[in-house]
């Protein structure tokens, strides 16, 4: 062997050393140990510290799982929801509350609206455990890495963060959103948990939940959903402002169709929907953004009116702000349009509220009305003032003014259904007859009471039936009558008909029979619907059906029993028929050939309120105009409003009356009154021995000869026929006209005007 050769040997056996030391050959010179790096990774080290961190992780996950509790309650946000309150057609009136939400049950979401939901977002839904781990860990990742939010999301999560936790994105959060997923998954049904989700979701429009999201984009109500309309709220929950094809950029729109059709396509990879039917099916434009139905006009009013009557029932002030309400009320769209716009036609327009100089008592009147439907309770329109930014309290529900002589058919009632008698033993009926004698003093009561008739004229000659005293509205007639009744057998009666007791009620007191306790034109409403209704009692009812996922409102039952008998309601309604078709009847000017009607005029002492209450066989309606000082709130006088001068019930209030009641019977001839029971009574003939007080009359008029309103001129009484209005006293014509009912109507009368009656 050559030097070469030895040298090369020499080098192979330098290049093998150190693997012969390694593996610990002897004679080597090796030691047998690693150097460098490789002394710290070897298998059994690998394989250990991945165990090992399995198993802290485990461990970790453990803790965490049994560490974070399931919150007992939801964030404030996830179930603040919006009261809806709809006409009695079921279209919307408005919402109220800051969050725009209805929470519905499952039934009220169509199955292939759910399904669209579940395709776009977990379509293992119904499988899984509530987590998506990888998806989790990817978002995780994303988060931490500050690569946006976290995506992977499973519905059951996404339920969790809007319900229980917030909407940030931090690392923390999401494991607490992990753990609880996997609990709720536990607890509840996967149905339970769909709904949950789908009504927290935010949808755009202000709209939170399916429901206020159906009604945003497309007008209908949840379960009125399309699968197309359906597919499109759950493709544009991913991005509400952006995917909004209203507002939206071309960008905006490429993407959401591009979702929307994939929310389909994923339906039918899933086998939820039928390919061919598939092809058909194209994304439909959601309808243009409109304001969120308010408080505006007359809508403030009429919740206030549904909400009194759900606190009646029990439902308190603080469960209603709550939201979630669903409240179909009986107010009927087009009647409700129709009061309004008489209220407008009859009153503001002629009212000039800006010259306060010239006209300072426009700037006084108040006004509000009621109207029910006598047959069912319902309460079809309703008129509570100009609007809550100008008064925040309904004037048809305000109780702070008195009826005045919208009462006195109240008396009458009161006097037939306690068959009372008059001071001398006379049975009190329609044609029983009384003195009409201004500032008579009355007979039999321990309070001295002599109260003057409206311009202090006399009536009757000075003898009157009570149809006459009634037509003209004859206080010292009335006063008398009370008397006789006994003031507390007439209270007695007034509740039972529908007025309510309050402080203040005057007792035993004949002023009582000129209206001088409080009450609203809900209260009268439904004195006068009473009498409509044959005697059935009617409690005016506003609420139509309440529905809340939590609560149960149980209406009110409108119609009840006998509150007074038929006889007494039916002779009640002829009488206030004479009211309206007399010639010298105070509700004369609402008379038309349109309708059958009765009714009675009010005006209080002073003038500061103004009545008129009537009633057709299907409509009871009571308007009433209120004088109230803008600034002290104090009563003030209704005389000189519209630059014009008393404004009695026959007046503006009439107006109002008739002309609502056209719009709203719609012009036609309406229904008749079924007076089968009415009883006018005996014929009496006037005289003053006739008189039911040992007072002699202060008339100084001489006698002058009278026929009874309920009499024909022929020698034949008849109880149907109607007379005119008495004459005053003192008048240069005392010749009375006469006209019998049944026969052709006279021509309608002009609208406004003053008359002479309460």
């Amino acid at each position: 062997m050559g030097r070469a050769e030895v040298r090369k040997a020499q080098q192979r056996g330098a290049r093998r050393a150190p693997s012969g030391r390694a593996k610990g050959a002897k004679g080597s010179g090796g030691t047998g140990k690693r150097t460098g790096i490789r002394r710290f990774f070897t298998w059994k080290k690998i394989l250990g510290t991945f165990l090992g961190g399995l198993l802290l992780l485990m461990a970790a996950a453990i803790v965490l799982y049994f560490s974070v509790n399931e919150p007992r309650d939801p964030n404030e946000q996830a179930v603040l929801q919006s009261n809806t309150y709809r006409y009695s057609d079921g279209s919307i009136m408005a919402r109220t509350g800051t969050t725009n939400r209805e929470i519905v049950p499952i039934e009220k979401i169509p199955e292939d609206v759910r399904t669209a939901f579940i395709a776009i977002e977990n379509k293992s839904f119904y499988e899984d455990k509530g987590v998506d781990v990888m998806g989790v860990a990817r978002g995780l990742f994303n988060t931490v890495r500050g690569k946006g939010t976290a995506g992977g999301s499973t519905i059951t999560q996404q339920y969790v963060k809007n319900y229980y936790l917030t909407q940030d994105q931090s690392p923390t959060r999401k494991l607490r959103e992990l753990v609880i997923s996997l609990k709720v998954d536990q607890r509840m049904e996967k149905n339970d948990i769909l709904v949950g989700y789908l009504n927290t979701n935010f949808y755009g429009r202000g709209a939170y939940g399916i429901q206020a999201a159906a009604q945003a984009f497309y007008g209908v109500d949840s379960d009125k959903l399309t699968l197309e309309q359906g597919a499109y709220l759950a493709a544009v929950i991913q991005a509400p402002s952006q995917y909004d094809l209203a507002t939206a950029g071309p960008n905006g729109k490429r993407l959401v169709n591009i979702r929307f059709n994939a929310v389909l396509d994923n339906m039918v990879e899933m086998g939820k929907l039928d390919p061919a039917k598939r092809k058909t099916m194209t994304l439909p434009p959601p309808i243009k953004p409109k304001p969120r139905p308010g408080m505006d006009g007359q809508k403030g009013y009429l919740i206030q009116a549904a909400n009194d009557e759900m606190n009646r029932q029990e439902i308190t002030d603080a469960e209603i702000s709550a939201g979630g309400w669903n409240i179909i009320l009986n107010v009927d769209k087009g009647k409700q349009a129709a009061l309004e716009e008489a209220v407008q036609d009859e009153l503001e327009s002629k009212l000039d509220r800006k010259d306060t100089k010239n006209r300072p008592q426009d700037q006084s009147v108040q006004a509000g009305a009621t109207s029910v439907d006598a047959k069912t309770g319902a309460i079809v329109a309703m008129y509570g003032g100009t609007g809550l930014q100008d008064k925040d309290q309904s004037n048809a529900l305000r109780t702070d003014y008195q009826p005045g002589s919208t009462f006195k058919p109240i008396v009458l009632a009161s006097a037939l259904e306690n068959g009372a008698k008059t001071q001398d033993g006379k049975p009190i009926t329609p044609n029983t007859l009384y003195d009409g004698t201004s500032k008579r003093p009355v007979v039999g009561s321990k309070i001295p009471f002599n109260p003057q008739n409206q311009d202090n004229k006399n009536f009757g000659d000075p003898m009157m039936t009570v149809q006459s005293a009634t037509n003209s509205s004859v206080n010292s007639v009335y006063a008398q009558m009370i008397v006789d009744v006994e003031p507390p057998n007439v209270k007695k009666t007034a509740l039972q008909l529908g007025m309510r007791d309050r402080e203040g009620w005057p007792e035993d007191k004949p002023a009582m029979a000129l209206g001088t306790m409080s009450a609203n034109t809900l209260e009268m409403a439904a004195v006068y619907a009473t009498f409509d209704n044959h005697g059935k009692k009617v409690t005016p009812t506003i609420i139509k059906k309440a529905d809340h996922k939590d609560r149960k409102f149980v209406p009110e039952q409108a119609i009840g029993s006998q509150a007074v008998s038929r006889k007494t309601a039916d002779t009640v309604t002829k009488v206030l028929q004479g009211v309206v078709e007399d010639e010298g009847g105070s509700g004369n000017k609402v008379r038309s050939s349109s309708y059958e009607a009765g009714g009675k005029t009010g005006t209080t002492e002073s003038n500061v309120a103004a009545w008129f209450t009537g009633y057709t066989p299907e409509l009871v309606t009571v308007v009433a105009m209120f004088g109230e000082d803008p600034t002290t709130h104090n009563q003030v006088t209704l005389t000189g409003t519209a630059g014009l001068g008393r404004a009695g019930g026959s007046s503006f209030p009439a107006s109002i009356w008739r002309a609502y009641t056209l719009a709203a019977l719609k012009g036609g001839n309406a229904g008749k009154f079924q007076l089968t029971e009415a009883d006018m009574g005996a014929v009496q003939t006037p005289s003053r021995s006739a008189s039911p007080s040992a007072t002699p009359s202060q008339s100084s008029s001489p006698p002058a000869a009278t026929t009874s309103p309920t009499q024909s001129p022929t020698t034949s009484p008849t109880p149907t026929a109607t007379k005119t209005g008495p004459t005053p006293t003192g008048t240069t014509s005392p010749t009375p006209t006469t006209t019998k009912t049944g026969g052709p109507k006279p021509p309608d009368p002009p609208i406004l005007g003053e008359h002479t009656g309460n």
